[in-house]
C-alpha cells in the first residue's frame, strides 16, 4: 500500500480509438469519478498529443487506460517519465497488462480515491540504434527489442555482446532481447522463460534458431547487450511492436537498463500475476474461447 493519507484527486482516461465503446465508456468512468470527489476529470484518445503534454507538465496523478495490452503498452510510454501510475481496464481481447476486468471497475473506484492499493513497479530498456558509431535512434522499452529477419525469408546472422565480451552468435530469424514484463509476451511464444514481473533482470531468447544456442538466458541486473547485425538482406529492429527500423550489415542494437520505471496500480496480492498467468494459459482469450 502507498501512504494511506494519500488520496489522488486528478485522472485523466484514456481510451483506444477504435475500440467499440471505448469513448463512451470513458465518459461513464469520468461521471463517476467527480460523483466519488475527484476534481480533475480529462478523457480521449490514448493517441491524444495534448494527453502526453498534460502528464509531461505533471497535470494528473492517475491514468485510466482502456483498451487491451496495446494500449497499456502505450501507457506506459507515456507515463514513465512523469511518474504517473497507470490503472488499466480490459476492453480488449487479452489484458494480462490490465488490473480490473470491464464492467467492474465501478467496485474499485472508491478505493482509488482513498489511495488503498499497492504500486508495481516495471523496469523498462533503454535500446539504441547505433551505425559506425552515430547513434541513429533511442527508445525506452517496457516489452521487448527485437532484431529479426525482414522481407527475406531467410535466417539472419547476430552477434551478442555482454558487457563488452562475446556472448554468442545466432543464425536464427531473429533474436528477442526482454523485460520480466516482456517474458509473458513475445518472448513467451518463443520458448522463454516467464520471469516475475518486478525482477530487474534482461533476458535473451532466439527465435527460430539453426544450428546455433537455442536457450535462453537472464542476464544480471545492470547488463549491457549489443546485438551486431552481420547480413546484407535488409533485417529490421522492432521495439514494443513499434513501426520496424531497417537495420544495414554492421550497425548494432545496444540494450540496457533503462531510465524509468512503469508504476501499475494494483488492488489484488501479489499472487495475482501467477492466478492470472495460468487462466491465460488455460483458456486464451485470442482463440475466442473465453470472449
Amino acid at each position: 500500500m502507498i501512504d494511506p493519507g494519500y488520496s489522488p484527486k486528478r485522472f485523466a482516461i484514456a481510451a483506444h480509438p477504435s475500440l467499440k465503446d471505448a469513448s463512451q465508456q470513458a465518459e461513464i468512468i469520468a461521471m463517476a469519478l467527480k460523483n466519488l470527489g475527484a476534481e480533475i476529470v480529462e478523457y480521449g484518445s490514448i493517441y491524444d498529443d495534448n494527453l502526453k503534454n498534460e502528464l509531461l507538465a505533471g497535470s494528473y496523478d492517475i491514468l485510466i487506460a482502456l483498451g487491451g495490452d496495446g494500449t497499456i503498452l502505450r501507457a506506459g510510454h507515456l507515463c514513465a517519465k512523469p511518474d504517473v501510475p497507470i490503472l488499466g481496464i480490459n476492453m480488449g481481447r487479452f489484458g494480462f497488462l490490465t488490473e480490473v476486468q470491464n464492467r467492474q471497475w465501478e467496485s474499485v473506484l472508491p478505493d482509488l480515491l482513498q489511495g488503498k492499493y499497492r504500486i508495481e513497479q516495471r523496469m523498462m530498456l533503454w535500446a539504441e540504434h547505433q551505425r559506425k558509431n552515430l547513434v541513429l535512434g533511442g527508445w525506452d522499452v517496457l516489452n521487448e527489442v527485437v532484431v529479426c529477419r525482414g522481407a527475406y525469408v531467410r535466417p539472419i546472422l547476430l552477434e551478442a555482446c555482454l558487457d563488452g565480451y562475446r556472448l554468442s552468435s545466432y543464425v536464427a530469424d531473429g533474436l528477442i532481447v526482454a523485460t520480466p514484463t516482456g517474458s509473458t509476451a513475445y518472448a513467451l511464444a518463443a520458448g522463454g522463460p516467464i520471469m516475475p514481473p518486478e525482477l530487474r533482470n534482461i533476458l535473451i531468447i532466439p527465435v527460430a534458431p539453426h544450428l546455433s544456442m537455442d536457450r535462453a538466458i537472464i542476464l544480471q541486473e545492470g547488463a549491457t547487450v549489443n546485438v551486431v547485425v552481420r547480413s546484407e538482406h535488409q533485417p529490421v529492429l522492432s521495439v514494443d511492436g513499434h513501426p520496424p527500423v531497417t537495420l544495414d550489415d554492421g550497425d548494432s542494437v545496444v540494450v540496457s537498463m533503462g531510465r524509468h520505471a512503469v508504476k501499475f496500480i494494483r488492488f489484488q496480492d501479489p499472487g495475482y500475476f501467477y492466478r492470472n498467468l495460468s487462466l491465460y494459459m488455460e483458456q486464451n482469450p485470442i482463440t475466442g474461447a473465453s470472449q
